[in-house]
């Protein structure tokens, strides 16, 4: 069977930008747009030139790819040539191979939002396509309201997509804007454009997810015949985002009818590090990576229940859609009280673990996890914890350095400007290789705002540990998760804290104590204890 050739278009330095609170600066767009070609997507849209300085910065520093940059833009404004419109000027003037044009596609927008005749808005979007074409631009054109527009004048709709392609545009999209559209309409629409004469292999899906509909939108047109997608990735987008492309990809090369039917730029190798890509996009935002994202979340793979643990230890398809690892995820047998024998040696397994079936440690990790959970613990998301506290049930606990003492003070000040601001100073005592050391930091970042006590501890910790020091030089803490267990005078303080490094690891561990600050320093002496034992434990010796 002859496999046909479906697009991917990326929006997310567009698109994605849109999302409240995200600002891409023009270093992270080019990050990005490399991260993406290196996918293999087919067009990566930068921005709209001329609208901003971030973006037209952009283009002036673009990095040279295999996918085709893409300026955006909208179509001519009615009274002038699009020879002599300065907006689409400056999208021209951006030197892109495509260009993406934007027009209204819904008759009430026309005469409401522009205020102008119908066929005026058809003119204008078929001069300023025809002026792409003459320069030689390859041409889009983002069918805005398309969908909704549809269903209040089907007739015009496709007139001015109709339009678009008469004039030499190699794509038309057509645009849920709002969001609104479901996965069954969406198909009936596609088939009656393409069934009204618009081919198929023209036709662009760019859905919004205010429904949480939009992969299955997007997948519902090209099931009618649509052969390009637009999303972003993480699905990042104005109020509830776009199409999530790290949904869609894989769904496309794995799934059926899917991957039989259909070629993409993409290949499998590419595809196993979709995830790397997914996390790096929300470590430049500074976000914490949403756990059950599907395929690259956290916990896409994670098996807490006994019974699906024994399965996963036969068969791993008894209980995962897909293998992790194609996508550059992992398999997690998360920890905790409802855990059995199963769960516990696949976990060991996974730590490098080795443990016989019969090993009296087995049920003395078990009744300790157990035990320290009922305390306030959490070791289902703490996989980093869970391994320390079995390598010291195992006797395979290296002892790196001993933390002797430690201090934290919160003071609060005037500063120059006679304003209020908070300082935290640390003081950690280690003895390492059988010597003391002593370490103070305080809580400033480098622009000197104040980033609390466990930062002051954290940075006080790592400072000076001897022949240690310099492992730790790429780890820095990601998340920091505080939650009040059990209530009242029995009330105890639970933290969680998230911790990569320079090799993109992540990893969890937790600290429990009636004071938080306590519960901070234990969550962060296990971060980097893990550490140390997956980068130099060998080297390990008496404190």
């Amino acid at each position: 069977m002859t496999r046909e050739r479906l697009y991917i278009y990326d929006t997310t330095l567009r698109d994605g930008q849109q999302t409240q609170g995200v600002q891409f600066s023009t270093a992270e767009k080019v990050q990005i747009a490399q991260a993406l070609d290196g996918l293999g997507v087919d067009y990566i849209e930068g921005g709209w030139p001329g609208a901003n300085p971030t973006d037209s910065a952009f283009f002036d520093a673009a990095p040279t790819t295999k996918a085709r940059l893409t300026a955006f833009g909208m179509t001519k404004r009615s009274g002038r040539s699009a020879e002599n419109d300065d907006v689409l000027a400056a999208v021209m003037n951006a030197g892109t191979r495509a260009v993406c044009l934007v027009g209204k596609a819904h008759d009430y927008h026309v005469t409401h939002a522009l205020g102008i005749p119908l066929e005026d808005n058809v003119e204008n979007i078929r001069a300023s396509i025809a002026h792409l074409v003459a320069q030689g631009r390859e041409a889009l054109f983002d069918a805005e309201h398309f969908f909704d527009g549809y269903k209040d004048n089907p007739d015009y709709a496709v007139e001015v997509c109709q339009a678009a392609l008469e004039a030499g545009a190699r794509w038309v999209v057509l645009c849920d804007t709002n969001g609104g559209a479901l996965p069954a309409e969406v198909g009936r629409i596609v088939g009656e454009v393409i069934a009204a004469g618009l081919p198929g292999d023209r036709l662009g899906i760019h859905t919004h997810n205010d429904t949480e509909n939009a992969v299955a939108c997007s997948l519902a047109a090209v099931d009618a015949g649509a052969r390009q997608i637009q999303g972003t990735l993480n699905g990042l987008g104005e109020r509830c985002g776009n199409a999530n492309l790290t949904a869609l990809i894989p769904t496309l090369l794995l799934k059926e009818p899917y991957a039989s039917k259909y070629d993409t730029g993409i290949s499998r190798e590419a595809l196993a590090g979709l995830t790397r890509i997914s996390r790096m996009l929300d470590d430049i935002l500074n976000r914490v990576p949403t756990k059950q994202a599907a395929y690259v979340g956290a916990s896409a793979f994670a098996h807490k229940a006994g019974l699906h643990a024994s399965a996963i230890l036969k068969d791993p398809s008894t209980y995962e859609h897909v293998d992790p690892a194609t996508v550059g995820n992992a398999r997690i047998i998360p920890m905790s009280n409802q855990a059995g024998q199963s769960n516990l040696r696949k976990r060991l397994t996974e730590a490098g673990l080795k443990v016989e079936a019969d090993d009296p440690a087995l049920g003395r990790i078990l009744e300790r996890i157990k035990a320290r959970e009922a305390e306030g613990y959490s070791y289902d998301t703490a996989q980093a914890s869970f391994e320390l506290l079995a390598r010291e049930e195992l006797g395979q606990m290296p002892e790196f350095f001993e933390v002797k003492r430690y201090k934290v003070t919160v003071e609060r000040r005037k500063n120059k400007y006679n304003k209020m601001v908070s300082l935290s100073e640390a003081v950690v005592v280690v003895k390492v290789d059988g010597e003391k050391k002593l370490s103070v930091s305080e809580s400033l970042d480098e622009s000197g705002s104040d980033r609390g006590p466990v930062n002051a501890l954290a940075k006080a910790l790592a400072k000076d540990l001897g022949r240690y020091s310099e492992v730790l030089d790429d780890l820095h803490l990601v998340d920091f998760k505080v939650r009040i267990t059990q209530g009242g005078t029995e009330a105890v303080t639970r933290v969680i804290i998230d911790s990569e490094d320079g090799q993109g690891r992540r990893w969890s561990t937790v600290g429990v104590s009636a004071n938080i600050v306590d519960a901070s320093f234990e969550a962060l002496l296990e971060a980097i204890q893990w550490k140390l034992v997956r980068d130099c434990g060998a080297k390990a010796t008496a404190a």
